[in-house]
């Protein structure tokens, strides 16, 4: 028997709502220049991105909590490859634990040449502390933060 296959191309363009979490946190990135998390009443971790509910008890979440701007790079991988919707290459992108929460949150990287992959691999190092940067002009999406090594 003959094992085929196809290439398929689908682009599908979506509104949908973001509710009462993550609106409060994109307003905050947008208006304040500020990143929160929510806190999980029962063990205290602070959840960032912000969750409704407790990624272990399944219990809402309770306060809202500043997280940042400081952390440390958690996981980063460099791309050197375009892929549709995303930036040009090469850019960089992982997860920093910001200070105050007790889950990473992903973003791009910045201050880093690329250029030299084994070099850019050094200063984005797990554990390596960066800076949180904002958007002069934010409108409440993730692009209007990215991370810079402090070092």
């Amino acid at each position: 028997m003959e094992l085929l296959t196809r290439q398929e191309s689908w682009n599908i363009n979506y509104n949908h709502a973001l509710g009462e979490t993550a609106s409060f946190f994109f307003v905050q990135l947008r208006d304040h220049a500020k990143l929160y998390g929510k806190r999980d009443a029962k063990s205290g971790r602070v959840l960032v991105p912000p969750r409704a509910f407790s990624d272990q008890t399944l219990d809402p979440t309770t306060d809202w909590v500043e997280v940042g701007p400081g952390g440390q790079i958690e996981a980063f991988t460099m791309v050197y490859t375009a892929f549709q919707g995303l930036p040009p290459p090469p850019y960089a992108f992982g997860y920093v634990m910001l200070d105050g929460a007790d889950t990473a949150i992903g973003g791009f990287f910045r201050g880093v040449d690329l250029t030299d992959a084994d070099q850019a691999a050094r200063q984005l190092a797990i554990g390596t502390r960066v800076m949180t940067r904002f958007a002069e002009h934010r409108t409440g999406d993730v692009l209007d933060f990215w991370f810079e090594p402090t070092g």
